[in-house]
């Protein structure tokens, strides 16, 4: 098993039906847990990637009516050492 993690950002807060709806995406074999960040409007997927890959992932998120409007990176880029200019 290979498990990986996937961050979404949402527009708006989910509905009821909607929140039940991706909560329900947890019965897919293959993901095994999903945590909702609700001041940060994301949702963090942790999934086998043995069993699913990113584009059927954000296609069960979309199936349940979860507006999506970007996949973030989980690991930011190393900062950029400034360089002193020659003298």
């Amino acid at each position: 098993m290979t498990t990986v993690e996937i961050l979404f950002r949402y527009t708006a807060q989910p509905s009821e039906t909607v929140a039940r709806a991706v909560a329900g995406t947890r019965e897919v074999y293959g993901i095994r847990k999903l945590s909702f960040d609700r001041p940060a409007q994301t949702l963090r997927i942790e999934y086998d990637a043995t069993r699913l890959n990113a584009a059927v992932v954000t296609r069960l998120m979309l199936q349940a009516g979860l507006e999506i409007t970007e996949e973030l990176a989980l690991i930011s880029a190393p900062p950029v050492a400034e360089t002193a200019p020659a003298t």
